[in-house]
């Protein structure tokens, strides 16, 4: 069935949430201890320390007051840090022992922050797991154990020209690789300049690509994350999939910064892959009443349906002086009602799966297709070395995607240097 934004979505201008960490080192001391102790669920009192990024640290302090009127013994001090001051700021603060009581960690920091022995494990007394997202709780877990609950998360979704996919004939909502490629290259035939954009290798671009090797049924490592699995022939068959796009003329090799939008808008690129972001984005480049030729639809199936899931986690320190009112304050953020209080107040897509039954969650047609495509979205490995790692997947996937690299040569070169590089574990 046909999803179509409409403008009563377009508010939702969810902030880019910054997923990049510091390189995770393989000298990491491992996690101190794996158990969780029992949380005091009676009353606290006491401050609680928290540091935000982003929007998010803007917004929380004020957001906060609900918390501390139910209780009323507890002060909640939320101090902003910019995220690209965040990382550095966590690795000394666990190295000095001078940390708050609870932070936001970008998911592709967990690997690191979770083997350094400075977060507090997930209490499962406190914390259901089974109330989140699958992907979403996976990136919590380093080595089998969570270090934190995730707080907000974002996936991605294709965005299609309607008008251009119905004058050409073909599906605006591509359920299959074939179908993509189809209504890719339909839109091209009906004017477009391009059928889709896909990133060819620049810095993130693997967060485009894994999607296509999740879907083909590739795994990136064995089930007990000691060994890598990148030149597998389900990686292969994405890698030469993905290359297709490039090497057919469907795709542009480059694409100038800043004129995705425009472009798009002027119907010179027919689709594009994002997350919910883009939605605002759009609503403002476009103009009023834009959105609503616009189509959203999950990402198309191989072997099975798969997105990237990004977003960020809330942890307790070890070192918290407060941990039974930080964990208590962790757990009020995320119930499902605050978690559907705070996508009103920001846009955060929340992770409680419960809290997309109501209001807007449950009535919005663009929200439900953000919806549908987190249930089958995954993370990267919570492992120190990651960053490094995925690195050199957008090293090799522009020699894929510019030069023409052999596909199979590329899941080698990738194989072999994860392995030199090693899990960090």
């Amino acid at each position: 069935m046909k999803r179509s934004l409409r403008v009563s979505v377009a508010a939702l201008a969810v902030t880019t949430f910054a997923l990049t960490a510091g390189c995770g080192r393989s000298d990491e001391p491992a996690a101190e201890d794996a158990s969780a102790a029992p949380v005091a669920t009676g009353d606290v009192s006491g401050d609680i320390t928290v540091w935000a990024m982003g929007t998010e640290g803007e917004k929380l302090g004020e957001f906060a007051q609900a918390f501390t009127e139910e209780n009323p013994d507890v002060t909640v001090d939320v101090t902003a840090i910019p995220w690209d001051a965040a990382h550095d700021k966590i690795a000394t603060a666990i190295a000095a022992d001078e940390v708050p009581d609870v932070s936001m960690i970008g998911t592709t920091w967990m690997g690191e922050f979770g083997t350094s022995g400075g977060l507090d494990p997930t209490p499962p007394d406190l914390i259901d797991e089974s109330a989140f997202f699958e992907g979403a709780w996976g990136s919590t877990e380093v080595g089998g154990v969570s270090y934190a609950v995730p707080w907000y998360v974002e996936t991605r979704v294709l965005f299609v020209d309607t008008a251009l996919a119905e004058q050409a004939g073909v599906s605006p909502t591509p359920a299959t690789w074939d179908d993509l490629m189809a209504t890719s290259k339909g839109m091209q035939s009906a004017g477009a300049q391009w059928g889709i954009t896909l990133q060819a290798g620049q810095t993130g671009a693997w967060q485009t690509f894994m999607p296509f090797a999740w879907q083909a049924g590739a795994e990136i490592m064995n089930a007990d994350q000691t060994e890598f699995t990148f030149d597998s022939p389900e990686f292969v068959k994405a890698l030469t999939y993905y290359q297709s796009f490039f090497t057919d003329g469907v795709a542009p090799k480059e694409l100038p910064d800043g004129t995705l939008e425009p472009d798009f808008v002027a119907g010179k690129i027919g689709a594009f892959q994002s997350g919910p972001w883009h939605i605002g984005i759009l609503d403002e480049t476009g103009g009023e009443g834009f959105l609503d030729g616009v189509t959203l639809a999950p990402l198309p199936a191989d072997e099975k349906q798969a997105s990237f899931i990004g977003g960020s986690n809330l942890a307790v320190f070890k070192g918290s002086e407060n941990r039974d009112a930080a964990w208590k304050f962790v757990q009020w953020l995320s119930q499902p009602e605050v978690q559907a209080d705070w996508y009103a107040e920001t846009s955060d897509l929340p992770a409680v799966q419960s809290a997309w039954e109501e209001g807007d969650l449950a009535s919005d047609p663009a929200l439900a297709v953000f919806g549908e495509q987190m249930t089958t979205a995954q993370a990267p490995p919570s492992i120190p070395t990651w960053e490094q790692i995925s690195s050199v997947i957008d090293t090799e996937l522009e020699k894929v995607c510019k030069s023409g690299m052999d596909p199979q040569e590329a899941a080698t070169a990738i194989q072999q240097q994860a392995e030199a590089i090693g899990t960090g574990l």
